[in-house]
Formats: C-alpha cells, structure tokens, sequence
C-alpha cells in the first residue's frame, strides 16, 4: 500500500486527494451544463450528508442513462465517480465495507478517468478491512473446483454444436510454437493457429477452478454481465451483481439454460488486480511491433454462446478454465455470411449458426471453415477480420489478448 493509503487504513475514512483538488472544477464544469441541482447536493454531501449523497449519485445515474452511452458528457461520468465517492466514505466510516465496496466499483465501472485513482485506492483499503473481518473464525474447507476431469463425450457434444461441427478442417495444433515461428507461420499469413504447453506457469491455471480463491478475491466486487442467449437476442440485458452472486448463477445453470448469465468481454483484470496477476501477457501479442490494444474476460457456464462475429485486431484466446468450441470462417466470405447493415452491428452476422435458415440465408452450408475444442491450457490465435462463432462446453473462463499491428493505424 502506498503512504497515504496505509494511513487512510489506519483510521476510519477514505483519503481522495484527487476529488479534493478537482472538485470545484468539475462541479463548475457540471453547472455550465445546467447540473445546478447536482451541484447543490454534491456540495451537502461533501459537508456530511448522506441523503444528498445518494441523491447526487442518481442524478449522475439518471444522466448516465438520457441516451446511447457515447453521446453522455464526460463532465456526468465523473459527476457519477465524485458521488459514489461521497457515498462510499459514510458507508466505510459505519464500517459497511461491503456495501462501500459496491458503491465504489459502480464508480469505477461507470464513471469517467478523472477521479480512477482516488477509486482504486479506496477499493484497495476497502477490500483490506473487509477481509480483515471476515478472516475472523475463518476455517478453509476442502478445495471446489468448477471443472473436475477431463471426461468427454464427443457424441452428446455434437448433438448441441452447429451442423457440419468437427467434420471438415480442424485448426491446426503446435506445441511450444515459438514466437518466430508463430510470426513466420501465422502471424503474417494470417492463419489461426492452436498454441498448447505455453500457459502452464500462468498461477491462473490452478486457481481459477477453485472456487473459494475466487470468492476470497473477487467475490464482493461488482461485476456487469449478460443475461439471455446472445447480444442479438431481444430478451438480451445487462445486470450489474457481485462476483459471489455470478458464480451461484454459472454453478446453477446448465446447457439447457435458455437464459444464461455471462461475464463477457469485460475488462475484469483493471479492475481486480489480484487477477490481473494470475496470467502473463503472452510474447506473441508483441507479434508486429503493435501495442494491446484490450484485455478480456470471459467466464460463464456450459452454452453460452458469442454470435458469429469479427473484430479489427489481433487476438489470443487463452483458454484458463474449461472447453469451448471455436469456429472461424475468413474474411473473403464475408459477403456469404450476411453482415447487419446496421453500423453498430456491422461485424456481426445476420446466421444464427444454431439455427440456420436455409431459405434466408442459402450460401452459408456450402462455406468452408475451420474449427476446433480450445481445451483448458491452450491459446488460439484468430487473425483480424476473420469471423468466430465460439460456444462453452464446460463452465468456462477465458482471457482474449486484442493487439494491433504497429503501422495498422486501427483506432481501439
């Protein structure tokens, strides 16, 4: 912990010296565009009362919330962090760390940049408390895994995969692919790739199967995820729960869940240090002389499902827990897999893979592609461009690595 942490620990209040240099200018900021009501109550709040809190943090909310996320001010998403900052100090000085806890990574979540610091560090001496207190009378139990074994069964998997699974090309399999080889090889053909035997130092590998390490490290943080089928999907949202909440979800469903719940493409590891930690940034995301452009999790239980879809950059998908199934057109076929028209959406395909409907969509059985089971342990890497349909086999959790190439030019 750094000095001015260790002695916020120490008593009962939560040091921001940044919301305390940059709060007159952000409430002026907020006022220029009409907050005078935020403004009276943030300034309450900052003399010690609660309700004003809470109310300015709505305020904030419901601004957040007046339209498409990119049209919001980034003056309000501060405004957001600043109240959540508010409310989490009366909650921490009544000793309700979890509660705080809560409030602050709804900051961290949804506010803007300016006040992140003065966030983490609270979250950093909030988590401290509140661990202190619970390893109070603490006995460890015997170690639950989400995964146990490696049984498999082949045929009962075929039945829940898109037609024409695991018949035709399989991805091709290199163990210990060196970084020259990968860039010979893979990287400048453009050409997916298995990586195996090259994630085995990563702490992540046993202990993201343990329940209980992620109950003690992340289990009160709060966490966005899906619920419903897919993004495409109509009955598809989004829920903000804490992690200890998520995993009761994952363990309860099954394949046959026709609403699962899923941690998908979130940045969890800026957010949970400890397990940003647990994993290493491979040597083939340097392929390139680019930079990372994001860093994603996902996690969820067995059938969840991310829609045939492509993205801009470079990507690894490191498998850490479980099995998934991956399948990858190229990019020359795009024109045969349909792509909305829509701009927000203009990456994805109009083919639900499970479900295809032949009189729509009539070229897509006739396309090539190549597939695979990404097994616990393993990278795959997916070029830019190419499409990717990737359904859980298992209870599964997997980090992507996004890069972009040096002279690419790609905008994140």
């Amino acid at each position: 912990m750094s000095t001015a942490t260790t002695a916020a620990a120490a008593g009962n209040y939560l040091s921001t010296p940044t919301l305390d240099a940059e709060s007159s200018n952000l409430l002026q900021t907020i006022s220029s565009h009409g907050g005078y009501a935020y403004v009276r109550m943030s300034a309450l709040a900052a003399s010690g009362d609660f309700r004003a809190a809470e109310a300015a943090r709505e305020m904030a909310w419901e601004q957040l919330h007046s339209g498409p996320w990119h049209s919001v001010l980034p003056a309000w998403r501060d405004a957001y962090s600043m109240a959540c900052l508010h409310v989490a100090k009366f909650h921490y000085r009544n000793g309700e760390f979890k509660e705080s806890l809560r409030v602050l990574d709804l900051g961290l979540i949804m506010g803007g940049v300016l006040l992140k610091k003065d966030l983490e560090s609270a979250i950093e001496i909030v988590t401290a408390k509140s661990r202190e207190k619970e390893s109070e009378g603490f006995e460890k139990g015997p170690k639950c895994k989400f995964v146990e074994g490696d049984e498999f069964d082949k045929e009962e998997v075929l039945r829940v995969l898109p037609e024409k699974s695991l018949s035709s090309k399989i991805v091709v399999k290199k163990s210990g692919l060196s970084l020259e080889g990968f860039l010979r090889e893979h990287f400048l053909s453009g050409s997916p790739v298995i990586i195996s035997d090259c994630m085995a130092h990563w702490p992540a590998r046993t202990k993201w199967n343990d329940m209980d390490y992620l109950k003690r490290v992340a289990g009160d943080r709060t966490v966005p995820v899906e619920v419903g089928k897919n993004y495409l999907c109509q009955e598809w949202k989004q829920e903000l729960i804490t992690f200890s909440e998520f995993l009761v979800k994952i363990q309860s469903n099954d394949s046959s869940s026709a609403v699962p719940t899923y941690l998908a493409q979130h940045q969890l590891f800026d957010q949970i240090n400890e397990l940003r930690k647990d994993i290493c940034i491979p040597d083939y995301c340097c392929a390139g002389g680019g930079e990372l452009r994001s860093l994603n999790a996902w996690f969820g239980p067995a059938g969840t499902v991310t829609p045939l879809h492509h993205d801009p950059h470079h990507n690894i998908l490191a498998q850490v827990v479980g099995k998934k199934y991956v399948r990858l057109y190229t990019s020359s076929v795009s024109e045969e897999l349909y792509p909305y028209n829509e701009t927000m959406l203009c990456n994805s395909s109009q083919v639900d893979l499970d479900n295809i409907d032949d009189g729509q969509f009539p070229k897509v059985h006739d396309l090539e592609f190549l597939d695979c089971i990404l097994e616990e342990g393993e990278m795959l890497y997916i070029p830019p461009k190419w499409w990717h349909y990737v359904r859980s086999l298992t209870i599964s959790f997997s980090v992507s690595f996004w890069w972009s190439n040096s002279e690419s030019g790609e905008a994140s």
